[in-house]
C-alpha cells in the first residue's frame, strides 16, 4: 500500500466551505428521507392496504437495504473512489424515490424502499469518509462533523414538516419524489466540489467479493428476521430463522476475512479502542431513536387525532433543539470533556427524556405535556450522535475510514431494526386481537410501556461509552476547517 496525494478540487478557503455544505448536504438528504415518511405513515397505510404490523416495512425495508450493504458500501468507497461512489448513491436516490412516489401497491412502495437503502448505503460511507479524509483529526475534523450533524437534525426536522405538508396538501407521494431534485442538485456540485478519486491501482488489492456477499446476505438477513418477527412470529422461517441464518453468515464472513489476504473488513479494526465500543453505543442508541419517532407519531396521530401538517409541525422543537444540540453543545461538550464522558452523558440523557416524554403521554392530554421530556431527549440526543460518529472514526487510517463509517451505520441500521421490531411489539402487546378495535387507553399503555423500555435499555448502553480510550481527542471547536494530504490505498 503506497500513499498517494490527493489534490483537493479546489484549495481555497472559499471551496473548501463549499465542499463542506455539500456534505453536509448529503446528510441532510439522508435524514431527510428517514424522517419524512413517518408523519405519512397512515396514509400511506390506507391508501396501499398494508396492515398496522406490515406498515412498519415502509420503515424497515429501507433499513434491511440500508445495513444490509454498508459494508459492501464503505469498502465500494475504498476501492473505488469517493466522488464516484458518492455521485453514484445520488443517482440510485432520486430513481428509487421516483419509483416509491409511482408505487401503487404496498410490494413495489416496500421494494423501493429497500433500493433506497442501497442509495443510503453508498452515500453514508462516502460522505463520512470525505469529512474524515478532508478535514485533519482534532479541531477542525470536529468542527466539520458538527455541521455534518447539524445538516442531519435539520434534514429531521424538514422531513417532519415536509411530510406533513406534502401528505396533507399534495399527497404522500410527494415524501418520496422530494429526493430527486434535491439529489439532482448534489450531483451537479460534486463534479465542481469534490476532488477527481486517485486511479486504482494493482497495489490497491482485491475488492473481496465472497466477504461482500456474506456480508450483504448476513447483514440484510439479521435485519429482515429482527422487522419480520414481531409479524410472522419468532418462531417462524421469517423471524428465527433468518435470524439463525443471518448469524452463520456473518461467522462465515469473519471465518473468510481472516484467512483473506485483502479483507473487506480488516479485523483489527476491531482492536480500535473506539471504534468497537462506538459501535456498541451506536446499536443501542437508534434502537432508541426510531422507536420514539415511532411512538411519537402513534401517538400524536391515533391518539390526539393530529393531522399529518399537525404531526409534522409537533416535531419540531425536537429537531430543532437536537440541531443545536449536534452543531454547538456537542462539539463543545466533546473540546471540553472527552468523547468518552461526553458520549457517556449523552446516553444517560437520552434514555431518561425518552421515558419523560412517554411519561407525558395520556388519554385526553396535549403536546405541551410532552414537551420538556421532547425537549430533554433532543438535547441529549443530540449531543450523542455526534459524540458516537466523532468517537467510531478516531485513530482510523485515512484508507480505512469508509469501511470504519460502514460499520458504523452498520451497527446504526441493525440497532434501529432491532429497537424499532423489539418495542413496536411490546407496544402492541396491550392492544385486543383485533387492532381495529384498540382503545386509545391500549394505545397510550402500550406506548408508555415501550418508551420506558426503551428508556432504561439506553442508559444501560451508556455504559459501553466507559469502554472507549480516556485520551479520545478533545478538540476545541473554534478552528477552520484545514486540508490535508491523505494516504490512499
Amino acid at each position: 500500500m503506497s500513499p498517494i496525494v490527493v489534490t483537493p478540487a479546489a484549495p481555497s478557503q472559499q471551496h473548501a466551505g463549499l465542499r463542506l455544505a455539500l456534505l453536509a448536504f448529503a446528510q441532510f438528504i439522508i435524514a431527510v428521507d428517514y424522517n419524512i415518511v413517518y408523519v405519512a405513515l397512515p396514509d400511506i397505510g390506507s391508501a396501499l392496504n398494508f396492515s398496522p404490523q406490515s406498515l412498519q416495512w415502509v420503515v424497515s425495508a429501507y433499513a434491511v437495504g440500508f445495513g444490509g450493504l454498508l459494508l459492501f458500501g464503505g469498502r465500494a468507497v475504498d476501492r473505488l473512489g469517493q466522488r464516484r461512489i458518492f455521485m453514484i448513491a445520488l443517482a440510485v436516490y432520486a430513481a428509487s424515490s421516483l419509483v416509491g412516489g409511482l408505487a401503487n401497491d404496498s410490494v413495489l412502495l416496500v421494494v423501493a424502499r429497500a433500493v433506497q437503502g442501497l442509495g443510503g448505503a453508498l452515500l453514508f460511507p462516502a460522505t463520512l469518509s470525505l469529512i474524515m479524509t478532508s478535514f485533519a483529526e482534532g479541531p477542525a475534523r470536529n468542527k466539520a462533523m458538527g455541521a455534518w450533524g447539524a445538516a442531519g437534525g435539520a434534514g429531521l426536522s424538514a422531513g417532519a414538516l415536509l411530510g406533513g405538508v406534502f401528505t396533507q396538501y399534495v399527497g404522500w407521494e410527494w415524501v418520496f419524489f422530494i429526493n430527486i431534485p434535491l439529489a439532482a442538485i448534489a450531483l451537479i456540485a460534486a463534479p465542481k466540489l469534490l476532488a477527481p478519486d486517485a486511479p486504482r491501482t494493482n497495489s490497491q488489492g482485491s475488492f473481496d467479493i465472497p466477504g461482500a456477499v456474506l456480508a450483504t446476505a448476513g447483514s440484510s438477513l439479521l435485519v429482515f428476521g429482527l422487522v419480520s418477527g414481531p409479524e410472522a412470529g419468532w418462531a417462524s422461517l421469517r423471524g428465527a430463522g433468518a435470524l439463525v441464518l443471518g448469524v452463520v453468515l456473518l461467522l462465515a464472513f469473519l471465518l473468510v476475512e481472516k484467512s483473506t489476504k485483502d479483507p473487506l473488513v480488516p479485523l483489527s479494526m476491531f482492536r480500535n479502542r473506539s471504534l468497537t465500543p462506538s459501535m456498541a453505543v451506536i446499536l443501542v442508541y437508534q434502537g432508541a431513536l426510531g422507536a420514539a419517532y415511532y411512538l411519537l407519531t402513534t401517538y400524536l396521530q391515533p391518539v390526539l387525532g393530529y393531522s399529518a401538517l399537525e404531526a409534522g409541525l409537533a416535531f419540531l422543537p425536537l429537531t430543532v433543539i437536537s440541531v443545536v444540540a449536534l452543531g454547538q453543545v456537542g462539539p463543545r461538550m466533546i473540546a471540553k470533556y472527552g468523547a468518552r464522558l461526553t458520549l457517556f452523558v449523552g446516553m444517560i440523557g437520552t434514555g431518561i427524556g425518552l421515558a419523560a416524554m412517554v411519561a407525558g403521554m395520556t388519554v385526553g392530554g396535549s403536546f405541551w405535556a410532552l414537551l420538556p421530556g421532547v425537549a430533554f431527549f433532543g438535547l441529549a440526543g443530540g449531543v450523542t450522535f455526534v459524540t458516537m460518529f466523532v468517537a467510531a472514526g478516531t485513530g482510523v487510517a485515512p484508507e480505512q475510514q469508509g469501511v470504519a463509517a460502514a460499520l458504523a451505520s452498520t451497527s446504526q441500521q441493525v440497532g434501529g431494526a432491532m429497537g424499532l421490531a423489539a418495542l413496536i411489539a411490546v407496544a402492541n402487546s396491550t392492544l385486543p386481537t383485533s387492532t381495529a378495535g384498540a382503545a386509545a387507553a391500549d394505545i397510550v399503555d402500550g406506548i408508555r410501556l415501550a418508551g420506558v423500555i426503551g428508556g432504561a435499555a439506553t442508559v444501560i448502553g451508556a455504559f459501553f461509552a466507559l469502554a472507549i480510550k480516556k485520551d479520545a481527542p478533545a478538540p476545541a471547536v473554534e478552528s477552520a476547517p484545514s486540508e490535508q494530504t491523505v494516504p490512499v490505498a
